[in-house]
C-alpha cells in the first residue's frame, strides 16, 4: 500500500493529437452526438451497444470536436499536488476535445464514494486507489462493464494480460471488467547506494540464494546488510505485509495469490507460512538488520533507508516501493548515487513477478463523451506529464520509454512490462479488517517477538471473521 506519495509539480502538457488518433484507430464517420437520451444511468452494467459499435472511435470523435461543450464528472482521492498533476495531464485533451472533465478530489473518497453510488449520485468516472473497494461496489451491478464499451483486442494491446485480469471482478450477474488502469507504482524493488556498493565489490543478486549470500557477505564484512523499518503510526506493520506479498508471488502460483487475497487460502496454510519464513531468513537473522530485530518495529519506514547514505554506509539494502526515493537525503542523483534491482526469484517456476499499486478508473454513467474520456485514459498519453515529472509508472504498453526522465524509472517500466506476473498489493485487496487490521498487527507482533509464527497467522486469519 502506498501510504506516502511525493508527486512533484508537472511539466507543461504536450499531448500529440496524431498519436491519440492512431491509438484509437484513426478517424471515423460515426455521427453520434452527445445527448441526455444516450445516457445509461448508474446501476446498469451492460449498455445496449455492442463492443464493436462502442469502439467505433469515441476518442477520435471527441478529438474531432463532436462532444464539444459536454461535461464528464470525475471523483477521486487526488488532492493537493496529486490534483495538480492530474489536471495538468488532462488539460490538453480538454482543450482539443472541448470536453470538460470536472474533477472533484476528496481525502474522504473511500467513505464518500459508497454514499454517492448508493444514493444514485455516482460520478461519471471514479478513481479507485484500492481495487478492493471497487470490487465491493461492482457486486452491486452499479459499475459499467468496460468490456461492453471498449474493444478487447485493443485493450490486450494496451495492457499486459495481468492488468486485465486484475480489472476483472464479480458483477451482479457474473464477471465484468470493472475499470481500466491509469497509473501505477512498482513495489518489488531493492534499493542500494550504488557508488559504495560497487566500490565494495558487491554484485546484484539474480536469485534468492544469491541475495542471502550477499546478506551473509555484508555481515561478514562488518555491517548489517539491511535497513528495515515498519513504524507508520496507526498503519504500523504495512511494510512487512508488502514483503510477504512479494514473497508469496515468488513461492506460489498467481492463482494461489488470488485465492489468498480473497480469503480462500488462509494465513494458517503452509503456503502462506512458508512466505513469512522466507522473509524471516533476512529479518530475523542475527546481525542482518541495522539496529537488530527489535528496532524494526520502532523505526519509521521513511527514516529507515537513510542509513544507506551515511559515510560510510551503516546498512546496504532496502526493499521498498518506487516512492521511497522521496525520503532519501537531498542532493542524491538517480542512477549515480542510488539504484535498484528487483527482489530476486525464489522458485524458478514463478520467475520474477512485479507487485504493484495503482489507480483503476471505473465508469458509472454511459454517454458518448464518457466513453471517449475512458478511452483517452487507456492511452499512455493520458499520464505523459506525470511520467515526465517522475514518480509514476505507466501500466499501458504504448507509453514511450523516452518520457521517463531517468533510466532508473525507465527500467521500472520495463520490469513491469516484462514481469512473469503482475499482482496488486494484497493488503489493499483484502477487507479492511484484515488488510489494514489484523495483517498489519499480526506481522508487527511476529517481528517484535511478541508471538510466534503460528500464533501470528492465527491472529491475522481471525480478521476474516470480523
Amino acid at each position: 500500500m502506498i501510504k506516502t506519495k511525493a508527486w512533484t509539480t508537472s511539466l507543461v502538457a504536450v499531448l500529440s493529437l496524431s498519436m491519440l488518433l492512431s491509438a484509437c484507430g484513426g478517424n471515423n464517420n460515426n455521427n453520434t452526438e452527445p445527448s441526455p437520451a444516450g445516457t445509461t444511468p448508474a446501476g446498469t452494467e451492460s449498455p445496449s451497444a455492442s463492443p464493436s459499435e462502442a469502439t467505433g472511435g469515441a476518442l477520435a470523435d471527441a478529438l474531432a470536436g463532436k462532444f464539444k461543450g459536454t461535461k464528464v464528472t470525475m471523483f477521486g482521492p487526488f488532492v493537493d499536488a496529486d490534483q495538480v498533476q492530474f489536471e495538468e495531464a488532462i488539460k490538453d485533451f480538454e482543450q482539443k476535445s472541448g470536453i470538460d472533465i470536472a474533477y472533484e478530489g476528496s481525502k474522504e473518497f473511500e467513505a464518500t464514494i459508497n454514499v454517492r453510488v448508493n444514493g444514485g449520485n455516482a460520478p461519471d468516472i471514479a478513481d479507485f486507489p484500492q481495487p478492493g473497494l471497487l470490487a465491493n461496489i461492482a457486486k452491486s451491478g452499479k459499475v459499467i462493464d468496460i468490456s461492453t464499451i471498449l474493444d478487447q483486442a485493443t485493450l490486450k494491446k494496451k495492457y499486459n494480460q495481468s492488468w486485465l485480469d486484475m480489472a476483472t471482478m464479480d458483477g451482479s450477474n457474473g464477471k465484468i471488467m470493472a475499470g481500466i488502469w491509469a497509473r501505477s507504482s512498482v513495489k518489488s524493488l531493492v534499493w542500494y547506494n550504488k557508488k559504495e556498493f560497487e566500490a565494495a565489490g558487491y554484485t546484484v543478486p539474480k536469485t534468492w540464494d544469491e541475495l542471502l549470500a550477499l546478506t551473509d557477505q555484508i555481515v561478514k564484512d562488518g555491517d548489517p546488510a539491511w535497513a528495515i523499518g515498519i513504524e507508520s503510526g496507526a498503519a504500523t506493520g504495512w511494510p512487512a505485509t508488502d514483503w510477504v506479498e512479494d514473497i508469496m508471488l515468488r513461492t506460489t502460483s498467481p492463482e494461489n495469490y488470488d485465492k489468498w487475497v480473497k480469503g480462500e487460502l488462509p494465513f494458517t496454510d503452509p503456503i502462506v507460512k512458508n512466505a513469512v519464513q522466507k522473509m524471516s531468513e533476512i529479518w530475523l537473522k542475527e546481525g542482518a538488520v541495522y539496529g537488530g530485530q527489535k528496532s524494526i518495529v520502532s523505526t519509521a519506514f521513511g527514516d529507515s533507508p537513510k542509513v544507506l547514505f551515511d559515510n560510510p554506509p551503516k546498512a546496504w539494502l532496502h526493499r521498498q516501493a518506487s516512492f521511497i526515493t522521496s525520503f532519501f537525503p537531498e542532493g542524491l542523483k538517480t542512477g549515480e548515487d542510488y539504484d535498484w534491482f528487483p527482489l530476486p526469484s525464489i522458485d524458478p517456476q514463478y520467475g520474477t513477478p512485479a507487485l504493484v499499486a495503482g489507480d483503476i478508473y471505473a465508469m458509472f454513467n454511459d454517454r458518448p463523451e464518457v466513453r471517449a474520456v475512458m478511452e483517452f485514459f487507456t492511452t499512455g498519453e493520458s499520464i505523459k506529464t506525470w511520467i515526465q515529472s517522475g514518480g509514476v509508472i505507466a501500466p499501458m504498453n504504448d507509453a514511450d520509454p523516452s518520457w521517463y526522465s531517468t533510466d532508473v524509472e525507465r527500467r521500472m517500466a520495463e520490469f513491469v512490462q516484462n514481469a512473469t506476473a503482475i499482482r496488486f498489493d494484497g493488503s489493499d485487496l483484502m477487507p479492511g479488517a484484515v488488510g489494514a487490521g489484523t495483517f498489519w498487527k499480526g506481522m508487527t507482533d511476529y517481528v517484535s517477538g511478541t508471538v510466534n509464527l503460528d500464533k501470528a497467522m492465527e491472529e491475522i486469519q481471525a480478521g476474516w471473521q470480523k
